[in-house]
């Protein structure tokens, strides 16, 4: 496999993880109860717009690329490497996943990132450090949370 044939994997595979991410803050924001219900409902309707945002970005930048991006539930589910919500979490538990989920998605970012860089595609490497940027700011504030 060539290098630009990896790249297009690696952000497909960030397609997938935001399909799963934006129905699973979908559902956090659906299914929130307790004390924290307003701020929570908020935050992950702020979330899943950032998200929807993240994977359309990154879908057509691998079809700039001549690839094609995954579009289907199923590849979705087949690509993703998070877990879907189980709809029964708690608040701090939606918190947690989502704390985990954004890890993992800046773990790949960072080798989406660095494949990009040996490719000198500075397009693709600028658009991935703007959405882990972002990303490492929610952490940051979700993390916040739990102290």
């Amino acid at each position: 496999m060539n290098n630009m044939n990896k790249l297009i994997d690696l952000l497909n595979r960030e397609v997938a993880n935001f399909a799963v991410l934006y129905t699973k803050l979908h559902q956090f924001h659906w299914n929130v109860k307790g004390v924290r219900f307003y701020q929570f409902h908020a935050l992950f309707e702020k979330l899943y717009d950032e998200v929807t945002e993240n994977m359309d970005v990154v879908a057509e930048r691998i079809l700039m690329l001549e690839g094609q991006p995954l579009s289907t539930l199923s590849d979705f589910l087949k690509f993703t490497t998070i877990k879907e919500g189980l709809g029964n979490e708690s608040d701090m538990q939606m918190i947690n996943q989502i704390i985990y989920d954004f890890t993992t998605i800046d773990e790949e970012l960072k080798e989406a990132i660095k494949v990009a860089q040996n490719l000198i595609d500075e397009v693709t490497v600028d658009i991935l450090i703007g959405i882990d940027s972002a990303l490492q700011k929610h952490l940051w504030m979700l993390k916040s949370l739990e102290k």
